[in-house]
């Protein structure tokens, strides 16, 4: 432990951002890390618990304590060796993850938590800048051969862990780019790509395969044959071609098949889905010339759906240079503190606010849409109603109806099952909500009905975090290998 009264002697440091004018100018990231003095008292408050919440908070079980007495004592390589460990990407994590570890850390039972997030980010940016994240190819090889179905976190995850153990892996990916939603759904000031193209490098060395531009199965667009969707593979591969030629076969693609709203107006022009509009802007940000890109310059702007991704939106949107920009979210607004003794060490409900929120953004709570209106085919404006929850069930409030206006809708309501396609493509069982059946347990773990086939991150679990994905990734990693070697070293 490092200093056993830095909970008392120093406050949470939050990490810093640029200017609001300034980081709209461009796609950048724009938060300022901790410097070396800021990440010691950080690292200085934690308690070192005798049971450390904050590990079993953390869905890839990081050694949080250990890596925090490591900064304390500026001990940044063995930090990063920690950090390591249990996390293949802690540069993803670090930028993007919500920080479930924070919610369970023993100080926010009535203090403010540690900084573990901002901690993490200034381990690995600090790896980077020192070399110290190098290729490590295997010793020897098994002569064992896997496909990786999917190149998001997930994917990204498994290929990495699977490679350094010998096999031979190929890691295939329908758009033109690896990276899955972490390249076209997480903008670029949130995290840029640089992250994604320095693993890839080192995945390389290491002996990982990348085909990018195949479709496993056949091609299914989750947004419907009239979206603006410009990603699409332009080679097919066959299941039965994958597992005629390799020895196992790991499905790690995203839970990509967006939620609807079925209202009146659904189909006008302006309504689209946000999986539509966040991935042309990372295209574009990457040099790619698009036609008809989908943009809220000088456009009224409702962004339907309060989560992450319609925060997203909001942040793009306002990168446009959009004349307004509104977020609807069904459930009443959230407390803007947590009730700590009921929720600790739980994922608290508390009104959160974004960055993107602070660059500009009108909130609406506990409104639903009615109606999308429009003239001449395009939208002008919805129809709104306000609601409430009574025992348990949605009404709709008497004499609430209203008008906004609007020129560009985003659909930003979550995501409810994985492409279907490619499931069926290989005759892979589902379960209830559509997602790829195959259980977690420690024998024959993500193993699906499909002989030597495996099925990891979203397209299993359904929508979920990407600190979850690297953990399923791991996890499947470990499962494949005892599959093919009878055994493993690997860690679960």
């Amino acid at each position: 432990m490092g200093k056993v009264t830095g909970f008392m002697e120093y406050e949470r440091i939050e990490e810093g951002y640029k200017p609001v004018p300034e980081r709209l100018k461009n796609y950048k990231e724009f938060v300022i890390g901790l410097d070396d003095a800021q990440a010691n008292k950080q690292a200085a408050r934690c308690m070192d618990c005798g049971t450390p919440f904050c590990n079993s908070g953390c869905p890839v079980n990081n050694i949080i304590p250990d890596f925090n007495d490591m900064v304390f004592r500026a001990d940044w390589k063995s930090a990063i060796d920690t950090l390591h460990s249990t996390n293949n990407f802690p540069e993803f994590t670090g930028r993007i993850c919500p920080a479930p570890c924070e919610a369970a850390c023993t100080l926010n039972v009535n203090d403010d938590a540690v900084g573990i997030k901002s901690i993490e980010h200034a381990i690995i940016d600090r790896a980077w800048a020192e070399g110290w994240v190098t290729p490590q190819p295997p010793q020897h090889k098994t002569g064992k051969k896997v496909a990786v179905v999917g190149s998001g976190p997930a994917g990204m995850a498994a290929a990495q862990q699977l490679a350094r153990v010998g096999h031979d892996v190929t890691l295939f990916e329908k758009n033109d780019r690896v990276g899955g939603l972490l390249r076209y759904g997480i903008p670029d000031f949130k995290m840029e790509k640089v992250h994604i193209d320095r693993r890839v490098a080192q995945m390389q060395a290491e002996g990982v395969t990348f085909r990018t531009g195949v479709m496993v199965g056949k091609a299914q667009d989750p947004l419907g044959k009239d979206s603006k969707v410009t990603n699409w593979a332009k080679e097919t591969i066959t299941p039965e071609q994958l597992q005629k030629d390799f020895d196992a076969v790991l499905l790690t693609g995203g839970a990509e098949q967006s939620r609807d709203l079925p209202v009146p107006g659904r189909d006008l022009t302006g309504v689209h889905f946000a999986m539509e509009f966040l991935p042309q802007q990372n295209k574009v940000n990457a040099g790619d010339k698009l036609k008809d890109q989908l943009r809220a310059d000088g456009k009224h702007v409702i962004v339907i759906g309060g989560g992450d991704t319609g925060s997203d939106c909001v942040g793009t949107s306002n990168r446009h240079g959009a004349a307004s920009v509104t977020q609807f979210e069904l459930m009443p607004q959230p407390p803007e503190e947590e009730n700590r003794p009921m929720t600790w060490p739980y994922w608290p409900i508390k009104l959160r606010t974004s960055s993107s929120h602070e660059e500009g953004c009108e909130r609406e709570f506990a409104i639903s849409t009615k109606e999308l209106m429009g003239e001449g085919g395009k939208v002008t404006g919805l129809k709104t109603v306000r609601v409430e929850w009574k025992d348990g069930k949605m009404q709709e409030v008497a004499g609430s109806e209203q008008t906004l206006k609007a020129d560009l809708v985003l659909l930003a309501m979550g995501f409810v099952a994985p492409v279907s396609a490619v499931l069926d493509a290989f005759g892979v069982e589902k379960d209830t909500r559509g997602n790829a059946k195959a259980s977690t347990d420690f024998t024959g773990g993500y193993a699906t009905n499909v002989p030597k086939v495996f099925a990891a991150g979203d397209i299993r679990r359904g929508q979920s975090l990407v600190v979850w994905a690297i953990r399923e990734g791991r996890q499947a990693a470990r499962s494949v290998d005892e599959f093919l070697m009878g055994y493993s070293d690997l860690p679960r």
